[in-house]
């Protein structure tokens, strides 16, 4: 089948190694251009391929799917086994062996007195049994647990990906597909912000820029032509322009796909040499990629890194660091300190036990030690545990896990994609949001409802036929042409209906204006195909305008040009006035139409977009709007291109406001929420559309500023931004126009990093553009369009808006808080029954030398109050109450002193009466008494009442926690929550059938009716109880009564089962990619290299003349090298041709960073101290940086003098080898470990 294509698949996955002017030559000579492969590939550059499932199937068969296959998601034994790693539960399960073995050892006659009789004795191994199979259940519910979340997280993570779509030509018709769906052969649209999802050749493009910094660390966009640099790789970023291409490989057989396949290849030997490089005792700091697998070794010394030399080690960590939330880093705090506490408590419940039991045994009895007393002493480690299983809060992170699943689940349902788990709750605290406009509070369709021809203001759309026949033509196809053929409006199919725009929707707004005039514009379209345009200055947030340039007949040149008003008027010196006639235009003319045209319409809320053109013509010019040409034109040079245009024409386009909008921020800010919004609109139009929002109120003191305004108001007389003169601006900024992305970024920091107001505040920021990345990530919560929104944008996103609406944002604020409340009810109910369990088992064991509540029945309690209450309490549904209220704030306590005062209320009722049923329950009830009861003995009436009424209280209690504001009605919602009552209900008839059935697996004693009576009225007691606490009035109680209040500090610390957010999965595994795909193409370097190491000088210097260059020209050594998987790689490649495995194979430590997804790379240096030498020279390997490092440091030379065997061409970035030696600060050091003949240098890798 492979034949039936005329290239395969090897051929063009060697073809994608190609760089620069060499991959055009390759096309050249092996296809015959780009035109040859698609013939080969059976594709049309035009049309594509034809969109049928059985062309789409042949294709995949010969060349592979675009599909990266996942790493395998752990089994549930897998869960099991690490659930079995709780240390508390190990213990336990230990002690219950022990136990359970003992009670088969029959006591000799003249035992202990009171020792258990025949029938006592032969039972006594239930209860090791009993144990047993709770912890299996508690081990089983936490597996099961951690596997459905496990299961959401992948789906989350399907979910995100299926939005990812890209735009391909199939039958001549523009689609968009998933970017599974890309098969090799296809021809895709790229276009501005795409993130590219498969290796291909460009068959067109206009002014197309690639950020290929994931590959080769270059903060350098790529200029790409077909010309000159054909190749486009995946995992790269459209930064500018737009254009075609034809896809080569996909999936596994990507740049990305080959990685990634190496990196599943190398695992084996990758564990190998993490456990050799610890044995030999190395520094090793390993990176993961999201799989558990280790990227790189890191090696350093504590001496280095307190001289600064182990920079990439800190640097590392915080690349693979996503600090904390706030909730999270507060609940690790609390859960850390009652898990100190309650340990204390069970030291201190085995040692009174042990202590009490042998001084009435061996000092007063004087009895001796039998083997039988053994037992006692395994019971009491078994009580000691149990009060440390249930003391230790390991319900907190599965409450947090829980309503954050819950909670995302249920978002997605609300038009909020979440990316970041923690995300979700900190919009619960968010006190600002930084919106744009177009798309988020306009309903982003554009419709033109005034223009500006032939210095007529027209307010409706003018009749083609009273235009000027010039102006027409040249306005007709100023529009159709200087746009984005991507870019269409679709007839309605439906008499009613409105058009389907697609593409950019201002540029869709004058296509509809077009077709308005009775025009079309595909037609002209058709007479000007994409692939026939001349030069095309794309769009951008810099430019504010978009030219293209077009050849005349006659020889020369047409440049339209089309923007922001303010802008093109600026470059204009002519004018169509009355009847076509081009009329001087200057300043004062610009100034007029400014006052009597744009300023009116952008008052009306339009934005305003000027069209413009120009003419080049060979000969002598005949009109005095045209420019001659005799040479040829620097068409590189924009702002020389650009200029001395003719204004055809104003267009006053409305955008409507969003009708959900106003209401959507009035409920911010009676939530205490500032809306700020951040356009590149005229500030006319920003401060017209703004007050019908409600962002600005008539009287209100604010200030609406432009971009220019806004800085020069920021920045000091160095130019630099003052935090100081910022925080007299931001409090007050309502509305920021004609903005750059530059001046949202700075913005957002400067309110972050402000401290005039008591907390800092909580941003969230919206964002469609590449360029908004940086602001999108410095947020707190960035918000990314889901439809506007570049593939940019929404990787550096916390939560994509799917609807790309600002009432979506309002609902993520109302789960955000809904997950603090989850868990702040989930705290309120768990710390009261930890309070109270640990308490009478401490009590019990000091009074009784016993425990009232036995080990199966704790786990129970502990199952109750971990697994199901969490379950039931972090589901709760948000309730518009969450929006009358004020943010939490960063420094707000944990526990409230309400919620302090209804956890010390109900744990004092509580004890009460179960102090009062243990000392004189057997009274109340005419029942025997249970204290003292030998071992062994049958389950008592008396603690079956105090078990079983410590449930009810425990149960009833529940629905008190529903409420931690001091609400009195505690049964409002209970019953639009199906998860918690059924629970509620699931474990009260549980209980039921564990106390009239348990016997002496929960050693339980069944009761009667009046007994079970009293046990419920003691249980509902707790909701009477609560009224009366209720009662009390908060302000009363000392602050001290808070817990968790403050700035936390961040750890490192993980508590059992902690969630993992989908956000470590992602961004490991997006800086595996990062770090592998850079791997990829510097390990054809490394192999190179190696090769270099067996070789003389002159040898290596003819094959560096000989190599292709491709890998190597695009290559720097400034940030992650392909370390371990070259090492793997090469290990494997030496293994297989038989040669033994030398270091050189084995180890290419190579150290480095990886900057995270920034557009600068970051070089950080790593200094190493040389090991015991080895016979021959040891080569280090040293990246001079020239002086151009971002930290603002100068290279220097090696700290030794240069030999004639070490003397290297001093050049940028060059690789300097010399034996032995130390690098300079300024140096990347690659490997210590390998031997070298001689020095080598080599420069431009």
């Amino acid at each position: 089948m492979a034949d039936s294509y005329g290239c395969t698949v090897d051929e063009l996955r060697t073809l994608m190694e190609y760089r620069g002017a060499e991959a055009k030559e390759k096309i050249e000579e092996d296809y015959g251009g780009v035109n040859g492969m698609c013939e080969r590939l059976k594709t049309d550059p035009n049309h594509g391929i034809p969109n049928s499932p059985e062309e789409l199937t042949r294709r995949r068969a010969v060349f592979g799917a675009n599909e990266i296959p996942p790493h395998p998601p752990k089994s549930f034994l897998r869960l099991v086994w690490e659930a079995l790693q709780d240390v508390t539960l190990v213990i336990l399960l230990v002690s219950a062996i022990v136990s359970l073995a003992l009670s088969f050892y029959r006591p000799p006659d003249d035992g202990p007195e009171g020792g258990a009789d025949d029938s006592e004795h032969d039972a006594g191994w239930i209860e090791g049994v009993a144990i047993l199979i709770s912890v299996c259940v508690v081990v089983l519910v936490t597996a099961l647990n951690d596997f459905t979340k496990e299961r959401q997280f992948r789906g989350l993570q399907a979910k995100i990906e299926t939005e990812h779509r890209f735009s391909v030509i199939r039958g001549g018709q523009s689609i968009q597909i998933v970017v599974n769906e890309l098969v090799t052969g296809d021809v895709a649209q790229i276009k501005y912000g795409d993130l590219l999802p498969a290796d291909g050749v460009l068959i067109q493009s206009n002014d197309l820029k690639i950020d290929e910094s994931s590959l080769t660390g270059e903060s350098d966009q790529i200029r790409k032509s077909p010309e000159h640099d054909p190749i486009i790789l995946s995992g790269t970023h459209v930064m500018e322009g737009s254009g075609k291409m034809l896809v080569c490989a996909v999936g596994v057989n990507s740049q990305t796909g080959i990685i990634m396949t190496l990196l599943g290849a190398a695992r084996t030997v990758a564990e190998e040499e993490r456990k050799a490089a610890k044995r030999e005792g190395d520094n090793v700091v390993e990176l993961e990629d999201g799989t558990g697998q280790a990227l790189l070794d890191v090696k350093g010394t504590e001496a280095e890194k307190a001289n600064g030399k182990g920079a990439p080690m800190a640097a590392v960590e915080e690349a693979g660091k996503k600090e904390r939330s706030v909730l999270q880093a507060k609940l690790t705090r609390l859960a850390i300190q009652i898990g100190y506490a309650g340990s204390f408590v069970a030291a201190c419940t085995v040692l009174i036990l042990v202590i009490r039991f042998c001084i009435k045994n061996y000092a007063i009895e004087e009895k001796s030690f039998s083997l039988a007393d053994f037992q006692y002493f395994i019971n009491f480690l078994i009580i000691g545990v149990t009060v440390l299983v249930v003391a230790v809060p390991e319900g907190l992170p599965l409450a947090v896990t829980l309503s954050l699943a819950y909670s995302v689940k249920k978002m997605m349902l609300d038009n909020n994609l979440v990316r970041h788990l923690d995300a979700c709750e900190t919009m619960g605290n968010a006190t600002a949001i930084c919106s744009d406009k177009t798309g988020t509070l306009t309903t982003n369709r554009m419709t033109v409802v005034q223009s500006y021809i032939n210095d007529v203001h027209h307010k409706e759309t003018p009749k083609f036929e009273t235009l000027d026949k010039e102006t027409r033509d040249v306005l007709i196809n100023c529009i159709s042409i200087n746009s984005a053929y991507s870019s269409q409006v679709i007839p309605a199919k439906v008499q009613g209906e409105q058009a389907t725009q697609l593409g950019n929707k201002t540029e869709c707004g004058m296509l509809g204006f077009v077709l308005g005039l009775g025009q079309s514009y595909q037609t002209i379209r058709d007479h000007n195909p994409e692939d026939g345009i001349f030069k095309v200055y794309t769009f951008n947030s810099v430019r504010k305008s978009m030219s293209t340039v077009i050849k005349r007949p006659d020889g020369g040149y047409r440049v339209f040009s089309k923007g922001a008003s303010e802008i093109i008027l600026k470059k204009c010196t002519h004018f169509m006035g009355k009847n076509g006639q081009i009329v001087p235009f200057n300043t004062k003319d610009a100034e007029r139409l400014v006052r009597d045209v744009i300023e009116p319409m952008a008052s009306d809320g339009l934005r305003t977009i000027c069209l413009a053109y120009k003419d080049y013509v060979p000969g002598t010019p005949t009109k005095p709007n045209e420019v001659s040409f005799s040479s040829e034109i620097p068409w590189e040079e924009e702002d020389h291109i650009v200029k001395d245009l003719t204004a055809i024409a104003i267009m006053g386009i409305q955008d409507p406001v969003r009708p959900e909008v106003p209401d959507a921020i009035a409920r911010c800010q009676r939530a205490g929420i500032t809306v700020r919004m951040v356009t590149g609109d005229n500030i006319n139009t920003a401060r017209s559309i703004a007050t019908s929002c409600g962002i600005l109120k008539p009287g209100e003191d604010f200030l609406a500023l432009e971009g220019k305004e806004f800085n020069a108001r920021i920045r000091d007389a160095s130019g630099e931004v003052s935090q100081e003169l910022l925080d007299k601006i931001w409090p007050k900024l309502r509305v920021l126009a004609r903005a750059q992305p530059s001046d949202k970024y700075t913005l957002v920091k400067g309110m972050i990093d402000s401290r005039v107001t008591d907390t800092r505040e909580v941003v969230a920021v919206t964002g469609d553009g590449t360029n908004d990345g940086p602001a999108l990530k410095k947020a707190d919560v960035g918000f990314a369009m889901g439809i506007a929104g570049t593939d940019v944008a929404k990787e550096a996103s916390d939560i994509i808006l799917t609807d790309d609406n600002f009432s979506s944002i309002v609902k993520a604020v109302m789960w955000g808080r809904n997950v603090y409340d989850s868990i702040a009810k989930f705290l309120q109910f768990q710390l009261t029954v930890n309070v109270v369990a640990v308490v009478v088992a401490f009590v019990g064991a000091c009074a009784i030398q016993d425990t009232p509540l036995k080990a199966v029945q704790m786990l129970w309690v502990n199952l109750i109050m971990d697994t199901l209450a969490s379950l039931a309490l972090a589901t709760e549904m948000p309730t518009e109450n969450l929006l009358k209220r004020k943010p939490y704030g960063r420094t707000s306590p944990l526990i409230s002193r309400t919620m302090s005062k209804n956890i010390l209320g109900h744990a004092l009722y509580q004890l009460v009466i179960l102090f009062t049923l243990i000392f004189y329950g057997e009274q109340l009830f005419n029942i025997p008494s249970g204290r003292w009861a030998p071992l062994h003995s049958p389950p008592s009436q008396h603690f079956t009442i105090v078990f079983n009424t410590f449930v009810m209280m425990t149960l009833f209690n529940e629905i008190n926690a529903r409420k931690i504001h001091g609400e009195r009605n505690v049964f409002q919602g209970l019953f639009s929550n199906p998860i918690y009552y059924v629970i509620w209900i699931g474990t009260f008839v549980s209980q039921i059938l564990i106390v009239q059935f348990g016997g002496r697996w929960f050693s339980t004693s069944p009761l009667s009716v009046e007994q079970w009576l009293w046990c419920l009225a003691f249980g509902v007691g707790t909701l009477l109880w609560g009224q009366i606490v209720t009662s009390i009035p908060t302000g009363s109680l000392p602050e001290t009564m808070t817990i968790g209040a403050g700035e936390v500090p961040y750890t490192d610390t993980l508590l059992p089962g902690e969630y993992e957010d989908p956000d470590t999965h992602e961004k490991s595994s997006r800086s595996g990619q990062i770090l592998w795909i850079r791997g990829l193409t510097r390990l054809q370097t490394q192999l190179r290299v190696v090769k270099a190491f067996r070789s003389s000088l002159e040898d290596f210097d003819e094959r560096r003349s000989i190599a292709s260059t491709h890998s190597m020209q695009s290559m720097r050594l400034g940030g992650w090298g392909g370390s371990s998987i070259a090492a793997h790689y090469l290990h494997n490649r030496a293994a297989s041709s038989g040669a033994s495995p030398t270091p050189s194979h084995a180890r290419i430590a190579l150290a480095g960073l990886a900057h995270r997804a920034s557009p600068q790379p970051y070089p950080y240096y790593h200094h190493q101290q040389p090991r015991t030498p080895s016979p021959g020279p040891t080569p280090a390997i040293v990246l001079e940086n020239g002086g151009s490092g971002t930290n603002g440091g100068t290279s220097k030379e090696p700290p030794h003098s240069a030999t004639s065997s070490d003397k290297v061409e001093k050049v940028p970035l060059v690789q300097k080898w010399s034996p032995g030696k130390g690098p300079s600060t300024h140096s990347q050091r690659i490997s210590k470990s390998m031997s070298l003949d001689q020095p080598v240098s080599i420069a431009h890798l």
